[in-house]
């Protein structure tokens, strides 16, 4: 009896499945530019556990000889749960043939990926986006100058963060980029104005995303918050639709996180145009 194997069956019996690394595929998701990325889940009932140490603040002097007295350190956890983003297009045989089209649909499903990881990642209910998440500051409106968001990355600061991004969407960053440096001026606060503003608040870099709410940021501390990232997946398949003489090209992405810290986190709204 022959030994039936993938190597010797036919193609359908072991279809190919390709792996990226998903900063080769997906670089611009902001869950990579924005939280560190502590491990991989494969599954919807595995969790990945970050553990952590919840500083006491207890340390003291103590004079010379004497004994130093015992506290019991808090060992803490968070624990991400994760998701799957998923996208599943079909083509005929013979458009799948035409030159480009497999690299034109592989960029757009990346991108799709993108759109609903950002989406979910800042502002979805479930899993809850960091914009949602119990303990962010919320550091109101910034408007006319940048006093409100200087008191919120001194707030953010004095719960211990270390702040290493800003995230915008792209009408808030218009916002900025038309405050003045004086009432009666028409110098832009950011930037001349023939040559564009640099993308920096604060001596904090600015990412753009137009998946965050409109007028709204979040100033973030990535060592404050949890990932667990995944492989983007992508498979394609001639033998599910054979009767149809068309192609499945599926892509699949695991993502997670959770706020470490989340009092060193801090959203604002931008302008007057986020009350209307």
């Amino acid at each position: 009896m022959t030994l039936i194997t993938t190597t010797t069956s036919a193609k359908a019996w072991s279809p190919d499945v390709s792996v990226f690394a998903p900063g080769d595929v997906v670089p611009d998701a902001l869950i990579l530019q924005t939280a560190f990325i502590g491990g991989e889940i494969d599954g919807d009932e595995p969790s990945l556990r970050v553990a952590f140490v919840d500083d006491a603040d207890s340390a003291a002097y103590v004079d010379e000889g004497e004994e130093i007295s015992e506290d019991d350190p808090t060992l803490d956890e968070v624990v991400v749960q994760t998701k799957k983003i998923s996208r599943l297009v079909k083509v005929s045989s013979e458009q799948h043939r035409k030159p480009g089209t497999a690299d034109q649909l592989a960029q757009s499903v990346a991108r799709d990926l993108v759109a609903k990881a950002d989406r979910s990642y800042l502002s979805d209910t479930d899993p809850v986006g960091l914009l949602n998440a119990q303990g962010v500051v919320d550091g109101g409106a910034v408007t006319g100058s940048l006093d409100a968001l200087i008191d919120l990355v001194a707030e953010l600061e004095l719960n211990g963060a270390n702040p290493s991004a800003i995230v915008l969407d792209p009408l808030g960053w218009a916002e900025f980029r038309k405050l003045k440096v004086a009432a009666d001026h028409n110098q832009s606060l950011l930037g001349a104005g023939t040559t564009d503003a640099q993308q920096l608040i604060l001596s904090l870099p600015v990412l753009k995303s137009r998946f965050v709410p409109a007028y709204s940021g979040l100033v973030v501390d990535r060592n404050a918050i949890a990932a667990a990232v995944g492989p983007v997946r992508v498979a394609s398949s001639e033998h599910a639709l054979f009767s149809s003489d068309a192609v499945q090209i599926r892509a699949t992405w695991r993502i997670g996180w959770k706020p470490v810290r989340a009092d060193r986190l801090g959203k604002f709204t931008i302008g007057e145009a986020s009350s209307g």
